[in-house]
Parts: structure tokens; sequence; C-alpha cells
């Protein structure tokens, strides 16, 4: 194949991709997300491989560079995964304490009195 033909399916590639993740329902970005994960672990052991067995000094260049973006990847998908997983998380009260001066503690002041 031709380079042109290379940046054509990249780019067609980068509009399904866009087209298909948009339409997905909010409540199935997590297990998309913890997919693509799994995938971009794969991704990371097989540039780690490839580094590891490189025997020009270019193929190492461009391994170690896939390993940095495969690892950077990997990061941000954990963290937009953990975000995520916040936003369906329930609010969390305080726990009352009751030297806290609030009304619980007033309640138990008055009752010692």
């Amino acid at each position: 194949m031709d380079g042109m033909s290379l940046l054509t399916i990249t780019v067609l590639a980068v509009f399904v991709g866009f087209e298909v993740v948009s339409k997905v329902s909010s409540t199935l970005h997590t297990p998309l997300m913890s997919g693509a994960n799994a995938i971009h672990g794969i991704i990371l052991v097989g540039a780690i491989i490839v580094a590891g067995q490189a025997s020009e000094p270019w193929v190492l260049v461009v391994a170690l560079l896939a390993v940095v973006l495969a690892t950077a990847n990997l990061v941000g998908g954990f963290v937009v995964t953990d975000r995520m997983l916040e936003m369906f998380r329930g609010r969390q009260r305080p726990p009352s304490d009751v030297n806290s001066g609030g009304k619980a503690g007033r309640a138990v002041e008055e009752r010692g009195r």
C-alpha cells in the first residue's frame, strides 16, 4: 500500500471511531473504557517486547516512543474511568462529630448537665 492509501484509511478510521463512540450512552462508557484499557495494556506489552528485541537504533527509538505513548494512554484511560465511576457514586455525608458543636453535640452536652 502506498502512503496516500494508509493516510486515507487512518482518517476514515478516526471519523468512524468518533461517530461510534459518540453514539454510546453514558451508562456504557465505563465498560467501554475498561475494555479499551485492557487493549492498551496489550499494546504496551507488545511495545516492550519489540523494544527488547530491537536490533537497529531507529527501531529501538520508535519502540520506546510506542512504550511512552502506550503508557500515557493506559494511565489516562484509568484516570478517566475513575472519574466516570465517581459520577455514579452517591454523595457521602460527612460523619457527625459529637464534639463539633452541632445539634448532636449540643444534645449530648445538655443531657450531661
